[in-house]
């Protein structure tokens, strides 16, 4: 009975997840040209300079690095569970990277600043045609989101890093406001993952 009781609330929350997610998808879908006018129309120098720099060091290698350097502070400091999460943490990054890499490429959505009457081509290799959904806005997401569930004290604020990347790639042009949204709901969804997995294992 206590199987089937946990197996239903779990099966209810998966839904709720997937009804939440789809819901906000939809919405940035809509959102999109107003977002992307909004973002046109508030070009500024300085913070366009600012903004390219965010989003040149938020990508995966820069969260794996960083990853790796928390990781060998916590083996310097001796303390595994900390170990097991800075891990996992570089797992989920990596998992949401390939996600959206294959997403990214089977879909082939023209870049904002890309400059053509074409729609979505289907698979694409090149960059410019990579836009949904957005790899650093997942890698950023899934790395902050994988501490967040292992202690929200310690990673409930760093969330505002992956927001910051996300609107940066939206204002250099790289990003539509569907594909930050898309990429942060996978984000999250590695990040739990990959931390619950991390529960399910015995404690070192």
């Amino acid at each position: 009975m206590k199987d089937k009781r946990e197996f239903r609330g779990s099966a209810w929350r998966w839904a709720l997840v997937f009804v939440v997610s789809t819901v906000l998808i939809v919405a940035s879908f809509l959102s999109d040209r107003t977002v992307r006018g909004w973002m046109v129309g508030h070009q500024d120098p300085g913070t366009r300079t600012f903004m390219e720099a965010l989003s040149r060091f938020g990508d995966w290698p820069e969260h794996v690095g960083l990853g790796l350097i928390l990781l060998a502070a916590a083996w310097w400091r001796g303390s595994k569970p900390w170990m097991r999460i800075f891990a996992a943490m570089i797992v989920a990054c990596a998992l949401a990277g390939v996600s959206t890499r294959v997403v990214k490429i089977a879909a082939g959505r023209p870049r904002p600043n890309v400059q053509t009457d074409a729609g979505w081509s289907g698979p694409n290799l090149s960059a410019r045609y990579q836009a949904f959904p957005s790899g650093h806005t997942a890698a950023s997401t899934a790395f902050f989101a994988a501490l967040a569930f292992a202690s929200r004290r310690a990673g409930a604020g760093l969330l505002v890093v992956p927001v910051l990347i996300a609107f940066s790639r939206m204002y250099v042009g790289a990003h539509h406001l569907s594909d930050v949204v898309a990429a942060a709901v996978i984000g999250v969804v590695c990040g739990w993952i990959v931390m619950n997995r991390l529960r399910s294992l015995p404690s070192p």
